[in-house]
C-alpha cells in the first residue's frame, strides 16, 4: 500500500528506491554526531539568551558537504544522514532551555537541576518525539507531500541535490562564523567595546526611565536576517511598548505612591527600569505571550484534527497490510518498538527516585506528548520549525497539568516540580518531532532510508544530551539564568523558562498577579484583532528592548536586500541566510567559550578574590570611553550590518 500511494502521487525521489548507495555510514555518523553536540551547546546559549532558537539542518547540511569534499566523496545520503543526526541537539536542546531552567524559579526545584536530571528528561522526551512521529510519517510527509511543504525539509533537500554539482557556497558560513567569533573576541573577551550601549532617560524628563538598548552580538544579527523583517518588528514593536511606554507610564504615576505596590516590595520611585520590569513588566508579557500561544494553538484545531484522522487512519490501512514486503524508501521501526520503548520510557519516568514524578504525571506526558507532538509534525509542514508555536504547546500542557492537580488538593509546593516534569517532556518531544518531521520529508525527496534516518535521530538526541546538561550548568554557574544577584548581574535571560515557572507558581500557589496578567492578554487580543500575530509581539514585550532591537536590525538588513533584488530572493540557502548562520553559531559557540573562560581560576588577588581567565584577558577600555563607548559601539555594530548586506548582495554560488 505505502509504494502505492508513492507511485499514484507521481513522485519521484531524487535516488530511486531500487538504488543502494552508501548512506548509514560510520564517517556519516560521526560527523553527524559531532554537529549535533556543537550545534545543540550552541542552541542551549541561543534559547537562553533570545528565547527562540532557528532551525539546524541547512546549515549543517552545507557543511557536511564541504567537509566531505575535502576529505573524501560522500554519497548524497550519507550527508543527509550527517544533517539527520545534527539536527537533532538543536531541537532537543530548544525544548531543553524553554522549560528546564525554570526548576531554579520553582520552590525546591533547584534540588533537580543537576546534570543526571537534565539528561534524563531531555533523553525521554528527546526520544518520545522521534518514536511518536514514527506512526505519523505516511500520513504527514507520504500522502500529503503535495499539501504540506515542509519549508526547512524542501530548502534542505535543495541543498543536498545541488551539493552534487560542485560550488563554494559553503564558504559563506564559515566567513560568518570567523567573522562572529573575531567580532565577539574584540568586544566580550578583550573588551575593547561595549556589549551593550544604551540611554536611559531621565526620571524627570518626559519619559521618565524610558529605555534605549541594544546587546549588539552577531548571533542576535543573524536571527534577525533569518526571521525577516516582518516577525522581526513585530518583535521590537512589543518591546518598544514595554521600555519605552509601559516602563515610562509606571514610572509617571508610581513616583507619588507612597506605600509598595504589589507585586513589588518596594516604591516605584526607588525603582529601576530593569527593577520594574521584574516586578511588573514581566507579568503583563507573561500574560500576552500565554494568550498569544493559545490563540496559535486554537487556530491549527484544523490542522490537528485532521492530522489525527489521517494517523488513525493510516495505522488501520497499516494493520490490514503488514505482511506486504515494502520498498527501501517505505521502511520505518517497526510499530511494537515504538509502542514498547514510549511505555518503557515513560515507567521509567514514573518509577525512577530522583525525578519529581508519579504515575498520573507518566499518563499525562504519553496523552500530551502524543498530542502535541501530532500538532507540531503538523504545523511545520505548513509553517516551518522557526514558526512553530512550542511555547504556546507547552504553557497549554502546564495550565492543563496544574488545573488537574489544583482539583485534585495538589497545591503544595512540592507539586511544582512535577507539573514542570509533564510540561518539559512534552516541549521536547513536540519541537524534536517538529525538526524529526522535516529531517524525514528531506528524506523523501532525496530517497532516504527512513528507518535509518529514524535510527540516526535517536542517535543524534543520545550523543546530543550528553552536552546539554554540561553546558546548561555552566551557563548557570558562570554566567547566571534568569535571576539577577551579585554574582550574576547580567545572566541570561531566559524569558521562555521564567515564563512556564511564573504560569505554574501562579496557578498552583493561587497567587499570580492576576490584574497585571490580564493586561497582557489584552494587549495581545489587541493585536490579534488588528491583524498582527500576537505571538511574537508578545515575545518580545517579555524580552528585554536589548535582545529585540539588534534582531529588528538583522531584519531591516534582510528588507534592504530583498528591496534591492526587487523581491525576497534571498532564499533559505542564499549567501545572506548562510552567513547569518554562520554568525549565529559563531556567536553562540563564542558565548559558550566566555562562560568557560569565566569558569577557569587561575589565582586570587590582593583581596583573595578569585581570578578567572577573563579577568586577565579583558582590558576593560570600554568602562573607561563613558558616552563616547556608546556611540563607538553602536558604529562597530551598524558595520557588522554592513557586512552582512554585502554578503547577502553577493553572487549566490552553487553549492
Amino acid at each position: 500500500m505505502a509504494d502505492t500511494n508513492s507511485a499514484s502521487s507521481g513522485f519521484k525521489p531524487y535516488i530511486s528506491p531500487k538504488d543502494l548507495i552508501p548512506e548509514f555510514t560510520l564517517k556519516a555518523i560521526l560527523l553527524g554526531a559531532m554537529f549535533g553536540i556543537i550545534f545543540g551547546a550552541a542552541t542551549v546559549y541561543l534559547g537562553l539568551k533570545v528565547g527562540l532558537t532557528v532551525s539546524a539542518s541547512i546549515p549543517i547540511a552545507v557543511l557536511a558537504i564541504s567537509i566531505f569534499k575535502k576529505l573524501g566523496k560522500a554519497t548524497i545520503l550519507e550527508n543527509n544522514i550527517v544533517q539527520t543526526i545534527g539536527s537533532a541537539g538543536e531541537s532537543v536542546a530548544a525544548g531543553v532551555v524553554f522549560t528546564i531552567p525554570a526548576l531554579l524559579f520553582l520552590p525546591g526545584g533547584r534540588d533537580y537541576f543537576q546534570y543526571f536530571q537534565i539528561f534524563v528528561l531531555a533523553l525521554a522526551g528527546g526520544i518520545l518525539g522521534v518514536l511518536f512521529m514514527i506512526p505519523l510519517r505516511r500520513s504527514l510527509i507520504v500522502k500529503e507531500h503535495h499539501v504540506l511543504p515542509y519549508p526547512e525539509g524542501t530548502a534542505c533537500a535543495d541543498v543536498l541535490v545541488a551539493g552534487e554539482k560542485g560550488g563554494n557556497l559553503a564558504r559563506k558560513v564559515y566567513y560568518g562564523l570567523g567573522i562572529a567569533f573575531a567580532y565577539k573576541f574584540f568586544m566580550s573577551i578583550l573588551g575593547l567595546w561595549k556589549d551593550v550601549p544604551q540611554y536611559i532617560f531621565n526620571r524627570k524628563s518626559a519619559l521618565p526611565n524610558g529605555t534605549i538598548n541594544g546587546e549588539i552580538t552577531p548571533e542576535l544579527l543573524g536571527v534577525g536576517y533569518i526571521i525577516g523583517p516582518k516577525i522581526a518588528g513585530i518583535m521590537v514593536a512589543g518591546g518598544v511598548l514595554s521600555w519605552i511606554v509601559l516602563i515610562p507610564l509606571i514610572t509617571l504615576m508610581g513616583d507619588n505612591l507612597v506605600t509598595i505596590f504589589l507585586p513589588g516590595n518596594k516604591l516605584i520611585s526607588e525603582m529601576s527600569p530593569r527593577e520594574i520590569w521584574n516586578s511588573y513588566i514581566r507579568y503583563i508579557g507573561a500574560g500576552a505571550v500565554t494568550f498569544g500561544g493559545i490563540i496559535t494553538l486554537i487556530k491549527s484545531f484544523p490542522t490537528i484534527i485532521n492530522a489525527f484522522k489521517d494517523s488513525f487512519a493510516d495505522l488501520k490501512e497499516s494493520r490490514g497490510n503488514n505482511k506486504v514486503v515494502k520498498i527501501r524508501t517505505e521502511k520505518d521501526i517497526p510499530l511494537v518498538f515504538v509502542l514498547v520503548g514510549s511505555i518503557m520510557l515513560v515507567l521509567f519516568m514514573a518509577v525512577i527516585p530522583t525525578i519529581p514524578a508519579n504515575f498520573l504525571s507518566a499518563v499525562m506526558i504519553v496523552i500530551f506528548g502524543f498530542f502535541f507532538v501530532t500538532v507540531s509534525s503538523r504545523i511545520v509542514g505548513i509553517i516551518g520549525s522557526s514558526s512553530n508555536p512550542i511555547s504556546g504547546m507547552t504553557i497549554a500542557t502546564l495550565m492543563a497539568t496544574s488545573l488537574i492537580f489544583v482539583g485534585l488538593g495538589w497545591t503544595g509546593d512540592v507539586y511544582q516540580p512535577i507539573a514542570l516534569v509533564v510540561g518539559s517532556i512534552v516541549c521536547i518531544a513536540a519541537a524534536n518531532a517538529g525538526a524529526t518531521s522535516q529531517d524525514l520529508k528531506t528524506g523523501y525527496i532525496v530517497g532516504a532510508t527512513p528507518i535509518k534516518q529514524q535510527i540516526g535521530l535517536i542517535i543524534g538526541v543520545v550523543v546530543s544530551v550528553v552536552v546539554i546538561g554540561f553546558t546548561l550548568l555552566l551557563l548557570e554557574n558562570t554566567l547566571g539564568i534568569g535571576a539577577i544577584t551579585p554574582e550574576h548581574p547580567n545572566p541570561l535571560p531566559a524569558p521562555q523558562a521564567t515564563l512556564m515557572a511564573t504560569v505554574i507558581k501562579g496557578l498552583l500557589s493561587q497567587n499570580l498577579p492576576w490584574g497585571l496578567v490580564i493586561v497582557g492578554m489584552g494587549i495581545a487580543a489587541v493585536m490579534e484583532l488588528s491583524g498582527v500575530r500576537s505571538l511574537p509581539f508578545a515575545v518580545g514585550a517579555y524580552l528585554p528592548l536589548s535582545t529585540t532591537s539588534p534582531i529588528f536590525i538583522g531584519g531591516l538588513v534582510k528588507w534592504f536586500v530583498d528591496k534591492r533584488r526587487n523581491s525576497a530572493a534571498d532564499s533559505e540557502i542564499g549567501p545572506g541566510a548562510l552567513f547569518s548562520s554562520g554568525l549565529i553559531a559563531g556567536g553562540a559557540l563564542t558565548g559558550i567559550l566566555i562562560a568557560v573562560l569565566i569558569g577557569t581560576p587561575i589565582g586570587t588577588d590582593a583581596s583573595g578574590k578569585e581570578i578567572s581567565v577573563m579577568d586577565k584577558l579583558n582590558t576593560g577600555l570600554h568602562e573607561t570611553l563613558g558616552a563616547g563607548g556608546d556611540i563607538l559601539s553602536v558604529i562597530l555594530f551598524f558595520g557588522l550590518a554592513v557586512i552582512l548586506y554585502k554578503f547577502a548582495m553577493s553572487k549566490e554560488d552553487k553549492i
